[in-house]
């Protein structure tokens, strides 16, 4: 949480007013201080305000004091949670309520009758909060001013108890014994339905409505919390009181088929149902903390349909040199990247260019993301022992063509892959790596020869998943100071349209709506293969790349922003660790 003033606060100029003036008159700032200030300024540029908070002169909640009085607006330096309505609250999304850091406090009403909803904002220069609240409430808007911590606090105090009443529902319920037998359809609930069955459906119905990829769910010393992982980001969706949540992880763990009596050990399982007739298959996860078992649910909706290369995002010059490459006799294609950066999926969209009747294409996944008719894909089952290196084996009896790892692990899955691609075969497969020259010593590393590394790799694919700004609320954004230097720029190319999301509905006030995929592609060509064989350091074999042409991770996501697809902010956070 940022303790800095938003950047409205620290203008120099306003149309009213001058700071400097306003914080001599209404703060503790000397004019020895203010002219050491603006003396920085001159040197070094920057905000105002912001010198004088960084050169501890003053605190940044001073210089909102100084503003809302200048501007007639009140300052609420001690915002009381516990006196708000929770009733205030039930028309505004926590997530619009946290990212544009506001909280209802009252409302008032006039001598007419005529109702006012006063609300608490940390930036009261954003115009379109006050338009938004207006059309999430239906009710005219006063603002005032509180700081950022403030207000973030209020946030979780008061939707902690605008949630509270669900727990009166779920309980007397706790009792219950439950039965399942095969996958259900969790909107074929009734009213008879125990009302702790009926929180835990609705959850899962919510989740898949709102695309979201895991639901988690985490217990705490007096209450527990749900988060949804939508986009790639964790968002709060619900904070309750701890007792109810034995109930709900029991609940759950019945529907994986787990063992309800034993809290002591992690466990996994699998959850299958339906939502409006799609099947819906969850890998779930439990985890021993402090304060009880921390629940994670993956979710996998089935399907059968697989985007296209070109509809994740990847750029033409690549797209054609991966297709060309994909359809080589024998080597080995690596994707890496982090968890849930879409490697399975880029894996899946190669499979699919690759399926034909005269190709014999074997998969061995955990778990299987995407059924494709034509192709036999096997699931790992670490309970029997089918692992990674045990199906590649059996693969191995079973004259391939194309081989698709789901991941490398271990020396053994690698040892095993990289033969395979030796001896006729072409393996696809996803290893994790920050980047495309880190996978060769990655696998050197696990005990692979370098030499048979730098033989079998054709190429390896480094990509990330980033969120694609809203294209119903995005607006025109000219980049600051401290963006292009983190872009590493001076000037924009000329063509470049750059936007920011201002959150809409339809994007759950997020500002983003879907994602795309940034990458980089490391040919492995006779410079790349005798740095391998030499035991070369990635960071060598990464300029060696670049010098041969290859696009980084940084400058395909830099392309993206500039062709108005995401925004400067959620490169840098995606890519925060590439430049």
């Amino acid at each position: 949480m940022s303790t800095n003033p938003p950047s409205n606060f620290a203008m120099v100029s306003h149309p009213s007013f001058r700071l400097g003036d306003l914080l001599l008159k209404h703060t503790s700032l000397t004019e020895v201080q203010l002219g050491e200030a603006l003396e920085i300024q001159q040197n070094e540029g920057g905000l105002l305000g912001e010198i004088l908070v960084r050169k501890n002169m003053i605190l940044p909640h001073e210089i909102m004091r100084a503003l809302c009085l200048q501007l007639g607006i009140s300052f609420i330096e001690d915002l009381k949670a516990n006196e708000i309505d929770p009733k205030l609250v039930s028309n505004i999304p926590i997530n619009y309520a946290k990212t544009k850091e506001i909280i209802p406090i009252s409302l008032e009403t006039d001598a007419l009758g005529k109702e006012t909803l006063v609300v608490a904002v940390s930036d009261p220069f954003n115009e379109s909060i006050v338009d938004d609240l207006q059309v999430l409430t239906s009710q005219n808007i006063r603002i005032a001013v509180s700081t950022s911590m403030r207000i973030q606090d209020a946030i979780n105090r008061v939707y902690e108890r605008s949630n509270s009443n669900l727990v009166g529902q779920i309980e007397g319920a706790f009792e219950e014994t439950y039965d399942l037998e095969g996958p259900i359809d969790i909107l074929e609930a009734t009213e008879d339905d125990a009302p702790v069955i009926k929180f835990v459906n609705s959850l899962l119905f919510r989740a898949v409505k709102e695309k979201a990829s895991d639901i988690h769910i985490e217990p705490f010393e007096k209450e527990f919390v749900v988060r949804y992982r939508v986009d790639g980001v964790l968002y709060d969706i619900i904070r309750q009181p701890r007792r109810a949540y034995a109930a709900i992880s029991s609940r759950i763990k019945v529907m994986g088929e787990l063992d309800i009596a034993e809290k002591r050990m992690p466990q996994d399982g699998r959850i299958k149902i339906k939502i409006a007739g799609k099947d819906i298959d969850i890998r779930l996860s439990t985890v021993p903390t402090v304060h009880g078992e921390r629940v994670v649910m993956r979710i996998l909706e089935q399907t059968n349909t697989v985007l296209t290369l070109e509809q994740l995002g990847f750029n033409e010059k690549n797209r054609k040199v991966i297709e060309k490459m994909i359809f080589s006799k024998h080597g080995i294609i690596l994707v890496t990247g982090p968890t849930g950066s879409g490697k399975s999926t880029t894996l899946s969209a190669c499979l699919i260019k690759l399926n034909s009747p005269e190709r014999n294409i074997l998969t061995v996944e955990d778990p299987v993301e995407y059924q494709i008719h034509g192709i036999n894909q096997v699931q790992v089952n670490t309970k029997i022992e089918l692992t990674f290196a045990r199906a590649l084996r059996a693969f191995l009896r079973q004259n391939p063509d194309i081989i698709m790892v789901g991941e490398i692990r271990d020396r053994e899955t690698a040892e095993i892959a990289i033969s395979a691609s030796l001896t006729g075969h072409l393996v696809l497969s996803t290893l994790h790596t920050n980047d495309a020259a880190g996978a060769a010593t990655r696998l050197i590393d696990m005990g692979v020869e370098p030499f048979m590394v730098a033989s079998s790799v054709l190429g390896i694919i480094a990509q990330r998943l980033i969120r694609k700004v809203c294209m119903k609320c995005r607006e025109a954004h000219i980049p600051s100071a401290f963006e292009m230097q983190e872009l590493g720029l001076t000037q924009l190319p000329p063509d470049a349209k750059i936007y920011r999301g201002v959150g809409c509905p339809s994007c759950s006030q997020s500002g983003y709506s879907g994602r795309t995929v940034i990458h980089e592609l490391l040919i492995v060509d006779d410079t790349v293969r005798s740095m391998i064989v030499k035991r070369t350091d990635g960071n060598l074999i990464k300029k060696a790349g670049i010098a041969a042409g290859m696009m980084t991770l940084r400058e395909d996501g830099m392309n993206k922003v500039f062709a108005g697809m995401t925004t400067i902010e959620e490169l840098m956070r995606a890519t925060h660790s590439e430049v």
